[in-house]
């Protein structure tokens, strides 16, 4: 049985896919010179997946299961895309394979070691809620040195939306940004109860109207790969590409490195911050930390 929290985090879900569909998109006639409601109707929703207005208004509402077979139904109708679907299933608890995650989160061995090899690629080993577990020099001198922030903030979506630094980094911050919000909204719906991912999202919307805006949408990400342009204070803007390994002992672990075009500026421009980073400390090329 689902959870009150998690039935009411299914409803809203629902409620926001829904929104952002018209009546011509999923093949209805839109007679209504002005409609009431953005998007469909409850009543549109539950004609097109087969089941009752009241059935459905119940599951929105979080006071109704709703089963396997309907879910999907309610996918197909809302346009889901694959992680959606997922994460529909997730929050409705039709998916029990994932184990709760309560114990505290230690970097794994085989990461360390791939961490300490890279010497010539900005990295870092990411876990639950985007924390950030440990770090490169590369990483450190490319993006912010963790070190130097108390251990709650060592959060990437934390430092995105309140490092000023972050900000001007991020060519493209507004995207970075959204893109942070809907990661951690798939997080969110695979642990409704964690109690440091309410404290991250509660202190991110006090402090960030976007934020809060944002997480209202239900939008959800995984983290797989991408790019980002950065303007950099020493080495320029770099367009690079991101990937997000993640670890076969702890899926909740992802070593996430940043790469450049060999020959290119950009690749020049990571060349320049590993020799600038060089400089600033003979530190130990990598920390860590743990977290729950």
């Amino acid at each position: 049985m689902t959870s009150d929290r998690r039935a009411g985090e299914l409803g809203e879900f629902l409620k926001a896919r829904r929104a952002e569909l018209g009546p011509r998109e999923v093949g209805l006639p839109d007679t209504s010179p002005k409609r009431r409601v953005k998007g469909l109707r409850r009543e549109e929703v539950a004609l097109l997946a087969s089941i009752s207005t009241d059935y459905y208004t119940r599951l929105e509402q979080g006071r109704r299961q709703a089963s396997a077979p309907v879910l999907h139904a309610l996918a197909r109708v809302l346009r889901l895309d694959e992680e959606e679907r997922a994460y529909l299933l997730e929050l409705a608890g039709k998916d029990v394979s994932r184990p709760r995650r309560r114990a505290a989160q230690k970097v794994q061995p085989q990461l360390r070691r791939l961490l300490d090899e890279l010497t010539a690629t900005p990295a870092l080993i990411m876990g639950r809620r985007m924390d950030i577990l440990a770090w490169n020099s590369l990483a450190a001198a490319l993006l912010t040195d963790s070190s130097r922030l108390p251990e709650r903030q060592r959060n990437y979506a934390w430092l995105v939306f309140s490092d000023p630094a972050m900000r001007k980094l991020h060519a493209d911050w507004e995207h970075t940004a959204h893109t942070c919000v809907s990661m951690l909204r798939t997080e969110a719906g695979r642990d409704p109860e964690d109690p440091r991912m309410a404290a991250l999202v509660g202190e991110l919307s006090l402090r960030d109207d976007e934020f809060r805006r944002w997480w209202g949408d239900h939008h959800i990400a995984t983290r797989s790969r991408g790019n980002k342009v950065l303007r950099h204070p020493v080495a320029g803007e770099l367009t690079l590409d991101w990937d997000a390994l993640n670890c076969a002992t702890d899926p909740d672990q992802q070593l996430v490195v940043w790469t450049a075009e060999p020959g290119t500026p950009s690749h020049d421009g990571l060349r320049i911050i590993a020799s600038w980073a060089a400089e600033r400390t003979a530190a130990p090329t990598t920390t860590e930390r743990t977290t729950g």
